[in-house]
């Protein structure tokens, strides 16, 4: 009896570190790691060639390759799955309505305190533009979709080729279709019910195995990012980055967590940090799609919300909910406005409003995408595209910070909406 309680305190005594833990962890040695990099360690072979772009390349890419495999059969096995389980075509049907709102209105919402923050503390003013040429030539590479267009390749023409391409918002069309004649047929597709059923197991499975990989790429992802940025590239554009920075910390703060409070009455401080692992992770990696499981698996283990909703939520939010990226597009509007001496008048920005609120849902939740709509963004209002050039030189840090954000909308519209369904337990969020 004796050595069954000393077992007992031995096991209590060596409590395990957690995934979430060691992620945030690695987060904070990779970035203290890349700083000695830029300015402890000269130049050279050793450091730009085998360590930087040798050593932290390779092992952070082939993290972030093993993340996108899993992005499409998991999203579509999940979105399947998950609309299957809310059955009711029409109980779907006002889940799906309520969420899609919820990911607009804070979308416009976003892109308002993104004007607001940028007029308040222009930071364009007094810029000298000639910095633009260096990285103009990039810019001549992006191409930016039009309104119509982007509305109608929400409809798969091939669905087998939109799986294959990776296109996200043709995925999530043609799997909620199937999710929804699955449960309209019940037991006449049991079958084909159960094979989406146990391959989203699978998956779950397989995301598992990837993410205890985490640490390792997520250290090597940031390290890489401080070696090549430093301090030496943010002093120049400053205020621009304090700009983007303050509007995302105000849609976090006051439109997310207000709606939480106001919506559900739940803690807005608890809710932070049960769910700051997940945005600490969605920083290193800077894409949404990447914390599709672990942001589905927190809310359910630390917020109570019910599967049958996150699964549903989450990877839509991951790929039409982008308000962090309508923010940088507000900032770099006025940014670009300013340091090109042109004056915007109040239509312009209900132009850039609307353009920038749609173009949020035909942006993948992938590193630095929104750099690539901004253009369609800049043309609405007749904006000079060569000012992207000298954005794109500190866009790693801000997509970053824009995509910890991004996901934590996403959390919040899905414990929202969960409150709506009778699908939230307080008990799990009280006592996590």
């Amino acid at each position: 009896m004796a050595d069954v309680k000393r077992e007992k305190k031995e096991k209590k005594g060596k409590k395990k570190i957690g995934l979430t833990t060691k992620i945030f962890i690695a987060l904070l040695f990779g970035a203290v790691f890349g700083m000695v990099l830029c300015y402890l360690v000269p130049a050279g072979e050793i450091r730009d060639e085998i360590i930087v772009d040798g050593v932290l390349y390779v092992i952070g890419q082939g993290f972030i390759r093993l993340m996108k495999m899993l992005v499409v059969p998991l999203v579509f096995c999940s979105l399947v799955c998950g609309s299957m389980a809310i059955g009711d075509t029409k109980k779907l049907g006002t889940v799906g309505v309520r969420t899609i709102a919820f990911y607009l209105v804070t979308t416009a919402l976003a892109i308002t305190i993104a004007l607001g923050v940028g007029n308040l503390l222009d930071p364009g003013k007094g810029l000298d533009m000639s910095a633009v040429q260096s990285n103009a030539a990039s810019v001549e590479a992006m191409e930016s979709t039009s309104l119509a267009n982007t509305l109608l390749n929400i409809i798969p023409e091939n669905p087998i080729g939109s799986l294959a391409s990776g296109n996200m918002l043709q995925i999530i069309v043609f799997a909620l279709i199937i999710g929804v004649i699955l449960a309209k047929l019940g037991e006449r597709t049991e079958t084909v019910a159960n094979f989406f059923s146990q391959f989203n197991d699978i998956m779950m499975e397989m995301t598992m195995m990837i993410m205890s990989l985490a640490p390792i790429g997520v250290f090597c992802l940031i390290a890489r990012t401080f070696a090549g940025i430093g301090f030496g590239a943010f002093l120049p554009l400053g205020k621009y980055m304090i700009a983007v920075l303050l509007a995302l910390v105000l849609q976090c703060v006051v439109v997310y967590l207000g709606l939480l409070k106001v919506f559900t009455g739940l803690n807005p401080v608890k809710f932070i940090r049960n769910f700051f692992p997940v945005m600490a992770f969605a920083f290193s990696t800077a894409t949404s799609n990447a914390t599709i499981p672990l942001s589905i698996d927190t809310l359910a283990k630390k917020m109570g919300v019910s599967k049958k909703i996150s699964s549903f939520t989450i990877p839509l939010g991951a790929t039409i909910n982008m308000d962090g990226t309508a923010i940088m597009q507000g900032v770099a509007v006025v940014f670009a406005a300013q340091a090109f001496g042109i004056h915007l008048e109040m239509i312009d920005y209900i132009t850039v409003i609307g353009t920038a609120t749609l173009a949020s849902i035909g942006t993948a939740g992938v590193p630095s995408v929104g750099l690539v709509t901004l253009t369609m963004v800049f043309n609405s209002v007749g904006l000079p595209v060569e000012a992207i050039g000298l954005i794109m030189g500190i866009d790693r840090i801000l997509d970053m910070t824009r995509t910890a954000v991004n996901i934590t909308g996403d959390a919040v519209c899905t414990t929202i909406v969960a409150h709506q369904n009778k699908a939230l337990d307080r008990e799990v969020f009280k006592n996590s």
